[in-house]
């Protein structure tokens, strides 16, 4: 389990606003469980879809992320997980593979998180923020993620990273803008076997 609690340059825990802040969210909640849903409301309230809300720049690292108040569900996912790690629970990065407009091809891949908690071992939750149509809750041990698996193609990655996909990274440092990183969303091509 210590790689799902290892500090690193995209999930930097160990960066004193990050760290003050999982303090400050884990104040008053007793358990993994309580702390856990403190950390996930905070980001997937507080921190403002980069797309949704049009906002810039460009994050990718969980201070970045922090210090803007914005970013895409991977840079959301960034924070959660080291918010999480830092209060010595451990998180991990997944991902989905969906259809952009959610109906027809082309793909992309959406970023969640997988926490471990004690009474339920891992469960998914989905930071990057509720909209009309989109209502992910943390109500374990039901998953209640943004958006299910419609179509072919379509897919729940079963692994649990312990830091992002470059490819996802690469995106993100790439992107100019939040219009940038709109038009160029990551993605994998799914090999069944």
């Amino acid at each position: 389990m210590n790689k799902y609690l290892d500090a690193s340059a995209i999930i930097d825990w160990q960066q004193p606003a990050v760290l003050a802040k999982a303090v400050e969210l884990a104040n008053e909640c007793d358990g993994d469980e309580a702390i856990a849903q403190a950390c996930f409301n905070f980001v997937r309230d507080e921190i403002k879809h980069s797309l949704d809300y049009k906002r810039n720049p460009v994050t990718c690292s969980a201070s970045q992320v922090l210090q803007h108040g914005t970013g895409y569900c991977y840079a959301k996912s960034h924070l959660l997980v080291a918010l999480l790690r830092a209060n010595s629970i451990p998180a991990g990065l997944c991902y989905q593979r969906l259809t952009i407009d959610h109906s027809v091809p082309p793909f992309c891949l959406h970023g969640l998180v997988a926490v471990y908690l004690k009474k339920h071992a891992w469960y998914r939750i989905d930071p990057r923020g509720n909209k009309p149509g989109v209502a992910a809750q943390f109500c374990p041990p039901q998953e209640k993620l943004a958006f299910p698996i419609i179509i072919e193609g379509e897919a729940d990655l079963p692994e649990i990273w312990p830091e992002p996909l470059e490819i996802v990274v690469e995106a993100l440092r790439q992107g100019r803008d939040y219009l940038d990183v709109a038009n160029n969303l990551p993605d994998l091509e799914l090999i069944f076997t």
